[in-house]
C-alpha cells in the first residue's frame, strides 16, 4: 500500500528510477548509432524509457495513479491522492543531435493537498541526477544575472525583461536541463511563455522548490498539477530575490493572451499539416478523423503517421488566416491552405477534446475560386 511508503522512500525511488531510465537513453543512443538519428530516435527513446518507468511503477507502486507524456490519459488520476507525473525523455530533440547533452528524465510524486512532494530529474549525459532525496545547496550569485530560455520558443518579451534587471539571456533546450541549470547557478531564472504540460515541469519544480528557489506561474500564481486538462501555459523558476524584479517586468512585458491548453493542441495539429511533424500531438488511441463526411483516421496513430507522411500534405505551402474558437470541451478552427499550383483552400475544422488528448476531428474542406478579371 501506498501509505507504506515514507517521503524518503518515495524520494530515494523516484531518484532511483529516473537514474535508472537514463541510463537505459545512454544504452539505446549507442545501441542505434550510425543507425537511428533525429526525430526517430527520440520517439525510440521515448517509448523505451516510459516503458521501463512504468514497469517499475507497476512492481514497486502499483496503488498510484500515473500521468505520462507518452501513454494515454487516464482521468481516473483526478480521484487519486498519489500520482506520479512522468516524462520519460524531456527533450527529444535534443537527444537524437549528437552531442547534446541538454535532456533530463523527470520522476516525480504529486500528493493530494500538498502538491509536487518526491521529485527527481536525471541529466544522463551529464551523469547527476538531481533529488528531493538529497536536496541540492543554492549556490551564491554570480555576476549579472543570467535567464535562461527555450532555444527553440523563447519569450517573445525576453529582450525587455533581461534588460530590467541588467541580466543577459541564454538559450537550452529540455525544461528540466533549464530548471536544474537554476538549481545548480549555472543561470539564476528559467522564464518559460510558450506552453508546456505537466510532465515538462513537475519533477524540476519538485526539486526547485526543494532547493529554495521560487517557482510559479508568469503572473506570480502557484503551478497546479493533476488537473483535468494537464496544460501549463508558462513559468517561472528564479532565485528569490529576482522573484518580484521578474514578475514584475513579466506583468509589463508579457501582453499577448496564453492559448488554453485546448487551443494550444488544435494550433499543434493545425501546425503539423505544414511542419510534417506530429511529436507533440496529443491524439486519444481511438481518434476519429472525418472530412467532407469521409472517415480518414480511426486511430490516433494512423492519423500522426498520416500527417508526417501523407501525400496529401506535400503540397500545402503556408497555413494563413487561422482564427480559433473554445466552447468548453470543443475547439473549431477555421484557417486557409495554400498549395502548390496556386490553389487555395478553406478548411473549417472541429476537435472534441473533453480533457489531455483530442478524440475526435471533423473537417469541411472547401476550394476557393479565385475571380479572373478580364
Amino acid at each position: 500500500m501506498s501509505a507504506a511508503f515514507t517521503p524518503e522512500d518515495d524520494a530515494q525511488f523516484a531518484a532511483d528510477v529516473a537514474e535508472a531510465a537514463g541510463q537505459l537513453l545512454l544504452d539505446v543512443r549507442e545501441r542505434e548509432s550510425g543507425r537511428t538519428e533525429g526525430r526517430e530516435l527520440g520517439r525510440l527513446g521515448d517509448a523505451e524509457a516510459n516503458t521501463y518507468i512504468l514497469s517499475r511503477l507497476a512492481s514497486e507502486r502499483s496503488a498510484d495513479a500515473v500521468l505520462s507524456e507518452e501513454s494515454a490519459d487516464d482521468l481516473s488520476r483526478l480521484d487519486a491522492r498519489r500520482v506520479w507525473i512522468i516524462d520519460p525523455l524531456d527533450g527529444s530533440r535534443e537527444y537524437g543531435i549528437a552531442g547534446r547533452g541538454d535532456w533530463a528524465v523527470h520522476v516525480g510524486l504529486w500528493e493530494a493537498e500538498t502538491g509536487m512532494t518526491a521529485s527527481a530529474v536525471a541529466q544522463p549525459a551529464l551523469g547527476v541526477v538531481y533529488s528531493t532525496a538529497a536536496i541540492p545547496s543554492l549556490p551564491p550569485p554570480d555576476g549579472r544575472p543570467k535567464l535562461v530560455v527555450s532555444d527553440s520558443r523563447p519569450p517573445y518579451y525576453i529582450e525587455q525583461l533581461a534588460a530590467d534587471v541588467e541580466g543577459e539571456v541564454v538559450t537550452m533546450g529540455s525544461a528540466g536541463a533549464k530548471a536544474m541549470a537554476v538549481v545548480r547557478g549555472e543561470v539564476d531564472a528559467y522564464v518559460h511563455s510558450g506552453g508546456q504540460w505537466e510532465w515538462d515541469s513537475a519533477a524540476p519544480v519538485g526539486v526547485a522548490l526543494a532547493a529554495g528557489l521560487h517557482c510559479s506561474r508568469i503572473d506570480g500564481s502557484p503551478l497546479l498539477y493533476n488537473r483535468s486538462h494537464p496544460y501549463l501555459p508558462d513559468l517561472l523558476i528564479c532565485r528569490p530575490e529576482l522573484a518580484e524584479p521578474l514578475l514584475r517586468g513579466i506583468a509589463r512585458h508579457a501582453t499577448r493572451e496564453a492559448d488554453t491548453g485546448r487551443v494550444a493542441m488544435a494550433r499543434e495539429y493545425v501546425k503539423a499539416l505544414q511542419s510534417h511533424d506530429a511529436t507533440k500531438l496529443r491524439l486519444s488511441e481511438n481518434c476519429r478523423r472525418v472530412e467532407n463526411g469521409q472517415i480518414t483516421g480511426e486511430t490516433g496513430q494512423f492519423i500522426r503517421n498520416d500527417l508526417e507522411h501523407g501525400p496529401q500534405y506535400i503540397p500545402i505551402t503556408a497555413v494563413r488566416d487561422l482564427d480559433i474558437k473554445e466552447w468548453d470541451t470543443s475547439v473549431v478552427a477555421r484557417y486557409l491552405l495554400d498549395l502548390d499550383g496556386g490553389l487555395t483552400v478553406s478548411i473549417t475544422e472541429h476537435f472534441f477534446i473533453p480533457a489531455g488528448d483530442i478524440t475526435a476531428i471533423t473537417a469541411i474542406i472547401e476550394p476557393i475560386e479565385k475571380t479572373i478579371r478580364r
